[in-house]
């Protein structure tokens, strides 16, 4: 499902109109990418967390010369799903 899909969901749900769903997620995934950006972590009960990971610089080779090459150090997001997430997704379709 891409994003216009998923607005379209959310606004159904909420008795909103898929722009205006839009802009709702456009919001909460703004709010997450600002918080995450200053080092915090945005944590949602049921659901999972959401954080940033320091990832050490490593050595990587180029595909197409096979030159070796510095992949430089850099922080990453992170996901850790909850345990209510988990269940709803291991329940097996049609229950």
């Amino acid at each position: 499902m891409n994003k216009d899909g998923f607005a379209e969901l959310v606004g159904k749900k909420l008795n909103r109109s898929k722009k205006e769903a839009s802009k709702l997620l456009d919001a909460v995934f703004g709010a997450i990418s600002e918080t995450l950006s200053r080092g915090e972590e945005v944590s949602v009960s049921g659901f999972g967390t959401f954080s940033a990971k320091e990832r050490k610089s490593r050595q990587g080779v180029n595909p197409r010369t096979g030159e070796k090459i510095t992949i430089p150090a850099m922080r990453i997001p992170k996901f850790q799903a909850g345990k209510h997430l988990k269940d709803a997704v291991r329940r097996p379709q049609g229950s």
